[in-house]
């Protein structure tokens, strides 16, 4: 593929630089926005020259231009729930507003970004730059006062494809590649008017672009799994959300954990990005000073109120002319976080700044008269500014078109079925699972050597032997189930939230995978023990036997998906599924066979009381004969105590009963998981 472009006549008419060409005061914001998006279109249009046909044609970004004014959000305090009713009850009376519930995090937010820019959020932990990225983002909408307009249009399912947000933590699978990582996400997330070769040069070129090709073939790797480092993970992220070309890039902490070589080079690539026709906000918690000047503006938060929005260069004039400047040479960005949290060491302050007793000014003070000086000299502005200016129709119309890129349910499934595949295989060929499912075989294989059945203590025995069996794969299909979604919630979220898939493929792909490992090693496992605990030596038992094994486990594995989906939390979860298997121990037919009456029920929805019951209706028959060495002569083997309450000759419905429950526990896992899924947020 071969790409010729004019560097000198892209630039001339980038957005960058048409930002410069406003009037004074615009803040690159401003009046000539008709003169702009034309620009700009002009050169999205003839920037590039494809001269190969399988390049791939994928939509350039729609330019974004996002306002935000006044922007509040609040949490509800937790509270202990009596004197909630109690203070609801009173305000209700007094007919007023409840506020003392309500936890201000944002008091008031204004500010906008142009495509091409890059705005940078800063202020200290806790101030509210993450709330405000994710209520840009459409991530937050509860609770949420204020307008944040995208080209004049407030936030609409339409712009779920066009906005990108790359999270604080990286949330990218380790058993992948980059390269994995990348291919994955191109496949699901671009059009199906791309070819898949196509779709893979694209991802060439994110990886070339993202100075990734050191480590295109490592994993990804994260908590014991060795992979890459920390600076490319970031890029990964990035490059995770650029595949399909965001209109609107939001980065939480990009920088967050780099050393500042890699956060410089990170910052680079983000101008690189903007340059393209992206409006770029990215949360920043200290930059260096040569990072801070590669921001186009600023957006400084304390406590959630702003105290300063501007031109990232003009940030030290604007509070010099409030007579704050520093006593020593320091980081714009250090000044700015200094004065942010009212810490004045080194710094001078206004005069008008101190008490009226003459006693130095506190933090409250100082943090008081900034964001007063705020109000009264930048918002202004800035609210002014929003109110004339007015975004071209056509962009107004073009945001609310949605890019319906969605694959048919079948493509999706192949492509998540072998990315679920390739990130799990190593759990499902573990040797350390596999020795342990060979290793107990062995083991009860030689316990019940050539066991018998001849006596009523034989026959005791034999049938100890199948109710382990059941417990041992009912208790591993549980827990190799029920923490796949507690596991899996952070990934699923993300790219749930940036519209990748249906949630009924991912369910699907999940389940399959998995029930191959839970078809795999219980087969393994049979074959071993069947033949050393010498049971009934029929083509038709040992298949019929091997069945039920697996009947057995898959179920078990259905139940262990309902307990995570319903909990979504790897230590309730787990907690939860013991609590359950022991109940279900209990009442499986073998400890205690004649339950109370008014404990009978439990019986009932035990798949351990049906698996149990369908291994010995395999295994033994009631015309059977038994302890033909005892005085009485031989018996059949229903007339054993063993057998009270399972009638031998009386058929396999516990076969429609288990796959009824299988089928049954995964779709209530099911119905869980979407209604957890779409309450939770990243």
């Amino acid at each position: 593929m071969e790409i010729s472009r004019d560097q000198n006549d892209i630039e001339d008419i980038s957005p960058v630089k048409m930002g410069s060409m406003h009037i004074a005061g615009s803040n690159g914001f401003g009046h000539n926005i008709e003169f702009m998006s034309q620009a700009y279109l002009r050169n999205r249009s003839s920037e590039i020259n494809i001269v190969d046909d399988t390049s791939p044609s994928i939509e350039r970004p729609l330019p974004i231009f996002l306002k935000f004014e006044d922007v509040q959000y609040k949490v509800r305090n937790s509270q202990d729930s009596t004197v909630k009713a109690v203070v609801s009850k009173v305000a209700s009376q007094l007919n007023t507003e409840n506020n003392g519930h309500y936890k201000h995090i944002l008091k008031g937010i204004t500010g906008s970004v142009s495509p091409g820019e890059i705005l940078a959020l800063m202020g200290p932990s806790g101030s509210g730059k993450t709330t405000l990225l994710k209520i840009i983002g459409g991530r937050l909408q509860d609770n949420v006062t204020g307008t944040v307009t995208y080209n004049n249009i407030p936030y609409c399912a339409a712009l779920k494809r066009r906005i990108g947000f790359v999270t604080q933590d990286d949330v990218l699978f380790p058993q992948l590649t980059v390269e994995e990582t990348l291919v994955f996400a191109a496949y699901l997330r671009l059009p199906n008017s791309i070819s898949m070769k196509q779709k893979y040069q694209r991802v060439v070129m994110i990886i070339e672009e993202l100075g990734l090709e050191r480590c295109r073939h490592t994993r990804v790797g994260g908590g014991l799994i060795r992979g890459i480092s920390g600076g490319e993970r970031k890029r990964t992220s990035i490059g995770n959300e650029i595949l399909v070309e965001p209109s609107l890039l939001l980065l939480d902490e990009p920088t967050s954990g780099l050393d500042s070589t890699s956060a410089n080079r990170l910052v680079q690539i983000l101008q690189g990005l903007a340059k393209a026709g992206r409006t770029i906000i990215t949360t920043i918690h200290q930059p260096s000073s040569r990072m801070f000047h590669m921001f186009d503006k600023i957006l400084l938060i304390s406590e959630g109120i702003p105290v300063y929005y501007g031109k990232a260069r003009e940030a030290m004039t604007y509070f010099s002319s409030l007579r704050f400047n520093p006593e020593i040479p320091m980081n714009p960005a250090e000044f700015l976080l200094d004065l942010a949290t009212g810490q004045i060491n080194d710094i001078s302050i206004p005069d008008d700044c101190s008490r009226s007793n003459g006693s130095p000014a506190s933090e409250k003070d100082i943090l008081k008269y900034i964001q007063l000086k705020y109000k009264i000299q930048l918002e202004p502005k800035e609210k002014e500014l929003h109110r004339c200016t007015n975004v071209p129709e056509r962009l107004q119309l073009a945001i609310q078109v949605k890019k319906d890129w969605s694959m048919t349910w079948g493509d999706q499934f192949c492509i998540l079925f072998k990315r679920t595949f390739k990130e799990r295989w190593r759990d499902y060929f573990d040797k350390l699972r596999l020795l342990q499912s060979l290793g107990v075989a062995l083991l009860l294989g030689l316990l019940w050597w050539k066991s018998k059945n001849g006596t009523e203590a034989q026959l005791r025995d034999q049938i100890g032997l199948m109710f382990y069996i059941c417990i041992f794969w009912t208790s591993s299909s549980i827990f190799g189930a029920v923490y796949v979604f507690p596991f899996e919630k952070i990934y699923l979220v993300k790219e749930r939230k940036a519209d990748m898939y249906r949630l009924s493929v991912y369910y699907v792909c999940s389940t399959l995978c998995d029930m191959l490992a839970h078809i795999l090693y219980p087969t393994l496992f049979m074959a071993i023990i069947y033949f050393m605990a010498d049971f009934k030596r029929t083509v038709e038992c040992f298949f019929l036997t091997l069945f039920a094994t697996l009947i057995i486990a898959i179920t078990s594995q259905g139940a262990g998906e309902l307990f995570g989906a319903a909990v979504l939390s790897i230590k309730r979860s787990g907690m939860f599924a013991s609590l359950i298997l022991m109940l279900f121990l209990l009442t499986g037919g073998y400890y205690v066979q004649h339950i109370p009456k008014f404990m009978r029920w439990l019986k009932y929805i035990s798949f351990m009381y049906y698996g149990f019951r369908l291994l010995l209706k395999v295994q033994y028959s009631g015309d059977q004969l038994y302890d033909c060495e005892s005085k009485g002569g031989c018996r059949p083997l229903q007339s054993s105590p063993s057998f009270d309450t399972v009638n031998l000759d009386g058929g396999l419905q516990e076969v429609w009963i288990l796959l009824a429950m299988a089928v049954g526990y995964r779709l209530c896992a099911y119905a869980c998981l979407r209604k957890r899924i779409n309450n939770c947020h990243l």
